[in-house]
């Protein structure tokens, strides 16, 4: 395996499609090369959630570990913890 150029569908910038990217695409399994540059994957990602292709709806939360005000992409349920990033990355680790 080599680096390869590839042509992002989106914006039709050339991207470099790296020999480490290309063993993990292998590793798991996936058989189609990437269509889009890293930066258009990104605004993919963040521009997905709603229908019709509306940005996802953010939740603002009080952490119940810390007290600090987070951002969540779901409706909290009552008598349901929820926790800011670093919080959950902590109680995830814990386990």
């Amino acid at each position: 395996m080599s680096d390869k150029t590839l042509v992002c569908r989106e914006c039709s910038n050339e991207f470099l499609f790296t020999e480490g990217e290309q063993e993990f695409y292998q590793k798991r399994g996936l058989l189609n090369e990437p269509g889009r540059c890293p930066d258009c994957r990104a605004a993919r990602r963040r521009s997905r959630g709603g229908n019709d292709g509306e940005p996802r709806q953010m939740f603002t939360v009080t952490c119940d570990s810390c007290g600090n005000d987070a951002e969540v992409p779901f409706q909290p349920r009552l008598g349901k913890p929820v926790y800011c990033s670093e919080c959950f990355s902590a109680q995830r680790s814990a386990l």
